[in-house]
C-alpha cells in the first residue's frame, strides 16, 4: 500500500503521485523482486489502459528519484524492489530461482579486501550470488546417494 512518505518524496522533488506512480509503487511493493513486465500484469488488474512503455518511463523516474532500485537477476530483464527496504545482497538460486535476500554484512569482509586491495568500493545493492539454495541441496544430495548403482562400488 503507497505510504504517504511517497507522496512527500515525489512532491519535495517537484513530482506528483500521478495514479500510474502510485499503481506501479504499489505493484514494486506487493510483488518485490519484479520485473517491468510482472509490474505490468499486476497495475493491469487495476488500470487495463497502462502499457509497458509506461511502466518503463515510471521505473526510471522512481529510480531516478530513490523510490526503487533495479537488480540483475539473471540473464532476463531487471527486478525491481523499494530502495527503502534494508540494503541487501540477492542470493539467486539457479535450479528454482528463488531469490533470498541477505544483510550486506555478509560481505563486509569481501567488500573491505577490495576496496584494501583494489581501492574499490563496491555498490552491494545491485550485486546478485547465484548459486543453490539449500533446499535444491538437499535434493541434490538425496537424489544422487539414490541415482547410485546398487551392487557397485
Amino acid at each position: 500500500m503507497v505510504t504517504t512518505d511517497w507522496q512527500s518524496d515525489l512532491r519535495k522533488r517537484g513530482y506528483r503521485l500521478t495514479p500510474q506512480r502510485q499503481l506501479v509503487l504499489e505493484a514494486v511493493d506487493v510483488l518485490e523482486h519484479a520485473t517491468p513486465d510482472d509490474i505490468l500484469t499486476e497495475v493491469r488488474k487495476t488500470a487495463g489502459g497502462v502499457n509497458i512503455s509506461t511502466v518503463y518511463r515510471t521505473l526510471e523516474l522512481l529510480e531516478e528519484l530513490g523510490l526503487v532500485s533495479h537488480a540483475h537477476l539473471g540473464h532476463g530483464a531487471p527486478t525491481y524492489h523499494l530502495a527503502d527496504r534494508h540494503h541487501h545482497i540477492h542470493l539467486v538460486c539457479r535450479d528454482c530461482t528463488s531469490v533470498i535476500e541477505a544483510d550486506v554484512e555478509v560481505a563486509a569482509e569481501f567488500t573491505a579486501k577490495l576496496c584494501s586491495t583494489f581501492g574499490f568500493t563496491t555498490d552491494m545493492k545491485h550485486f546478485a550470488i547465484f548459486g543453490q539454495c539449500e533446499k535444491c541441496a538437499k535434493n541434490a544430495s538425496g537424489n544422487a546417494s539414490t541415482d547410485a548403482p546398487s551392487g557397485e562400488s
